[in-house]
């Protein structure tokens, strides 16, 4: 029999012995695997979610094929007319035909059709099979010998639709007009020791348009001609000064000593390179002196171009801080008219919102603006810079520009939130007329759209889908955006049998209890309802987008990932990112350490009333580039919320990272604001455990941004990790060494267990 004490002693060694039993029940080997091998997992697992037409009649007709599960396929027919889908053929008569022609089985449910096509009225197949070309009659089941059609050339594999980048594709307004030779082929323009010339072609005479360009402050093409050959502009800069920064290889492949590289890389405040556009007059063979006042300090002066009756030229200007931007005018006499001025008090998003067209016919702009607080279009008239109207208004947003019909004068365009029932990111495809009405829905769908139109756009297939909703594809009519036909419901049943745990939507109020802030959840696919999971952020608040994932995809990346390891991982978009209204995204103004926290925090706590097993005692958070500023910064300016943060690539002081990024968000000149989002600033203040991971050979954001948040640290006397990967340029954390620290620190951390890898 045990005495007490012996008693005690074997007791404290049995529970000591369970103990890693229970820690371990989470950053175990097994999570690790399922992390590893998520990608690989869910790769392929989802079928139907796609269509690539291939259009025939005129397009009144099309087919496309469907790849399944285990090398299985199908061929389907569509009369869009009618609003019919079918199969494209009997296909069990037609492998039925083909295994006699080829003399081997084939399977109806895989039939090697490659290069395939049809008649116009659908009733003739051409294809290759079996290293033959054939022709099918579809009526009969006859299969012949054949010669594929001329030009027939259709891909293997279908690609899928064609999906809209964010922002969108921004049209030029037209192809410049810019010649060395003039019109009327008498004058040919050039530079000679930075001096503009003119050559007359007959004689191969040669005269001086200026004498006082100099090295520093030169004069350059591009050439734009006046249409009547009397007027020309060249471009004249003035040299800014260089900033270089220089990169260590430590450890290059082909040699022992390391390697020095240096990059041009203009940062917020340098002295850039200013050029503005020069009048002559050819005849007078002398310049046109131009009033500057309304573009005096340009980021860029661009798109150039004449009016057809040679009375003027116009140019985009965009003022240097992006506060300004303008059309102006400059008449046969150098006199300045400003066409369209947008004077902000914060910022005009030139890199995402900027669409303008002209409308030669009828002397008129179509203009992008956010100056009724809401991303619109305007029709503006050409000559006064009046607006006509407005041709798209509400409280929703204009996401692209994707084609203007100036003979109908209709416009066809991306939205979102135009559908108020439905998430405001969801991109949504209509139309409307150039003097504002007419305004057709042509999607409906509760989801985010990708749109294919026919060739002569009479009808359009439309792909949506939703995080927790796999794609629906359906055929409408363009011209009132009625349904025709679903085509195609995704199968992802495949997907739902690895375990996958399907990601989840939540909205909750933001930091003023009215605006409503969206993010998703991701859990582990075993996923215990009954436990409580530390809750893990990836945070991008790049101001430039909204970064929240809206559509249906296999696998999520990163947060899927590491919720495998026993998280829930979030994503959010709060204030400050792009998208909303003018006065959600004005948050980041001159405040990109804001980063919309206070949404977030908000949003965290709303969802852990639904779903009690986040514990937001232990909330971790990583990032990297601007997401790996958001990290850092959790833990100075949230450390009562934010426990861990894992900070790769960050660019922690604007002033360090490249000039255009950050002087859009955060203005020109530098100011006290700057300093006052640097996370070197409040890197005294930083609570919790930290790993920053950078690359040395970062071309992207200056890797000298993060040493100088090392060195705050160092002094203020803080404990932190860091990892610095040779050879890494931009996002070393996704390199496989990097990723795997990173679950490491967020395990080790978070769950206070060594991890345990396969």
């Amino acid at each position: 029999m045990l005495s007490p004490q012996h008693f005690r002693i074997a007791f404290v060694t049995t529970i000591l012995g369970l103990l890693p039993l229970a820690v371990h029940a989470q950053g175990s080997a097994a999570d690790y695997e399922r992390a590893m091998s998520l990608f690989t997992r869910t790769r392929g697992k989802v079928f139907k979610d796609r269509v690539q037409p291939h259009w025939i009649d005129q397009g009144s007709r099309f087919w496309y094929r469907n790849d399944l599960a285990d090398g299985k396929r199908e061929f389907v027919l569509v009369n869009a007319e009618k609003g019919e889908r079918m199969a494209a053929f009997d296909h069990a008569r037609l492998a039925e035909v083909l295994s006699k022609s080829l003399d081997k089985p084939v399977a109806a449910d895989r039939l090697p059709l490659e290069k395939l096509s049809f008649s116009d009225d659908a009733e003739e197949a051409w294809f290759e099979a079996g290293g033959k070309t054939w022709r099918y009659e579809r009526k009969t089941h006859a299969l012949v010998p054949d010669a594929l059609p001329k030009g027939t050339d259709v891909p293997d594999r279908p690609a899928g639709p064609r999906r809209f980048g964010r922002g969108g594709v921004q049209p030029r307004p037209e192809p410049l007009r810019a010649s060395d030779r003039s019109p009327d082929k008498k004058w040919e323009a050039f530079v000679k020791d930075s001096n503009v010339f003119l050559r007359k072609l007959e004689t191969k005479e040669e005269f001086p348009l200026t004498k006082d360009g100099a090295a520093e402050h030169f004069y350059a093409g591009p050439f734009f001609w006046s249409p009547d050959s009397l007027r020309l502009v060249a471009q004249r800069t003035r040299k800014g000064e260089e900033h270089k920064v220089t990169l260590i290889e430590s450890s290059p492949s082909d040699q022992v000593q390391p390697k020095l590289h240096t990059l041009n890389y203009y940062k917020p405040g340098d002295r850039m390179p200013v050029t503005k556009p020069c009048l002559f007059d050819v005849a007078d063979r002398k310049p046109i002196a131009i009033k500057d006042d309304l573009f005096p300090n340009p980021w860029n002066i661009r798109d150039i171009r004449w009016d057809k009756d040679s009375s003027r030229f116009t140019f985009l200007y965009n003022q240097r801080g992006h506060q300004v931007m303008r059309i102006v005018a400059v008449g046969r006499d150098g006199a300045t008219q400003p066409i369209i001025n947008e004077e902000c008090k914060t910022f005009f998003d030139y890199a995402h919102k900027l669409h303008y067209q002209y409308l030669e016919e009828t002397n008129e702009i179509i203009w992008m603006s956010e100056r009724d607080g809401w991303n619109h279009l305007y029709l503006i008239d050409a000559k006064t810079g009046s607006v006509k109207n407005p041709i798209t208004n509400g409280p929703w947003v204009v996401r692209g520009v994707d084609r203007v019909d100036t003979q109908k004068r209709k416009l066809w365009f991306r939205a979102g939130g135009i559908h108020p029932s439905q998430d405001p990111y969801y991109i949504h495809v209509a139309r409307v007329k150039l003097d504002g009405s007419g305004l057709t829905l042509l999607t409906e769908g509760d989801g985010t759209h990708q749109a294919e139109f026919s060739p002569d756009r009479r009808y359009l297939i439309d792909t949506y889908s939703r995080v927790d909703a796999p794609p629906v594809i359906e055929l409408r009519r363009t011209a009132d955006g009625k349904k025709l036909c679903t085509l195609e419901t995704a199968d992802a049943s495949a997907l739902a049998a690895t375990g996958r745990k399907m990601p989840e939507r939540f909205m909750a109020k933001g930091r003023d209890g009215a605006t409503d802030i969206y993010g998703v959840t991701f859990r582990p696919s075993n996923f215990d309802p009954k436990k409580k999971y530390p809750v893990v952020e990836q945070i991008y608040a790049g101001p430039h987008g909204a970064h929240v994932p809206k559509d249906f995809r296999s696998s999520y990346g990163r947060s899927e990932q590491i919720a495998e390891l026993g998280f829930i991982v979030v994503q959010i978009d709060g204030m400050g990112t792009s998208w909303r209204s003018k006065a959600f995204h004005d948050v980041c103004w001159k405040n990109l350490g804001d980063a919309g926290f206070p949404d977030r925090i908000a949003w965290m706590k709303t969802a852990a009333q639904k779903y009690p097993q986040m514990d937001l005692t232990r909330v971790g958070i990583f990032g990297g580039s601007a997401g790996g500023q958001n990290a850092l910064g959790a833990l100075e300016r949230h450390p009562d919320f934010y426990k861990v943060a894992v900070a790769d690539c960050g660019c922690h002081d604007n002033r360090m990272d490249k000039v255009w990024w950050n002087e859009l968000w955060m203005g020109y000149p530098v100011g006290p604001h700057y300093a006052e989002a640097s996370n070197v600033t409040y890197a005294k203040n930083i609570q919790g455990k930290l790993l920053l991971i950078v690359g040395e050979l970062d071309r992207n954001v200056d890797p000298a941004s993060t040493m100088q948040v090392v060195n705050a640290l160092i002094k203020a006397n803080k404990d932190f990790d860091l990892l610095i990967i040779p050879g890494a340029g931009h996002g070393a954390a996704e390199t496989p060494y990097g990723s795997r620290r990173r679950m490491d620190f967020l395990v080790r951390h978070l769950h206070g267990v060594e991890p345990r890898h396969p």
